[in-house]
């Protein structure tokens, strides 16, 4: 079983934009999402992915990751509930870990968000003068709630 830790924060400033090595365009729909778990389709790249997580419990979850085809995943998108999420993700390396910026289209517009993906839940890390308040334990900010409520109020 694979295990996600990671910690979230809004993004106050754009002192990351000149630190990016990459972008990713994402789209993603939610199949089901439970008090247990979320089931997600996605297609960056040219890549389409199923996704099983769980609930967060603290900073770790388990995760599932299943390369399917990518008309199967198109075709799956009429299954979803709620919203599509686009996003464009920016990728900026710090040291050995390194951050994804998710700046968010559509409905989503103007929301920014960062995550940091860690070896353990104890780990340091540094924190750039761009990052604003930590959202990693408020699920208005997880992608699920984002694709059923929309933006946050």
């Amino acid at each position: 079983m694979a295990v996600e830790i990671e910690r979230r924060f809004l993004v106050t400033g754009d002192g990351w934009k000149a630190e990016v090595a990459r972008h990713i365009d994402i789209r993603q729909a939610y199949l089901a999402v439970t008090n247990n778990s979320t089931v997600r389709v996605r297609i960056h790249d040219g890549t389409a992915l199923l996704t099983i997580k769980s609930a967060a419990s603290g900073l770790s979850r388990a995760e599932f990751e299943f390369p399917i085809p990518k008309d199967s995943a198109e075709q799956l998108f009429a299954l979803r509930t709620g919203r599509v999420i686009e996003k464009r993700r920016h990728i900026v390396p710090q040291g050995a870990l390194r951050w994804e910026i998710d700046v968010f289209s559509g409905e989503l517009e103007g929301l920014i968000i960062a995550e940091i993906e860690l070896p353990d839940e104890t780990a340091d890390f540094g924190r750039p003068s761009w990052l604003g308040d930590e959202v990693t334990g408020d699920s208005r900010y997880a992608n699920a709630r984002l694709a059923l409520d929309g933006p946050v109020k």
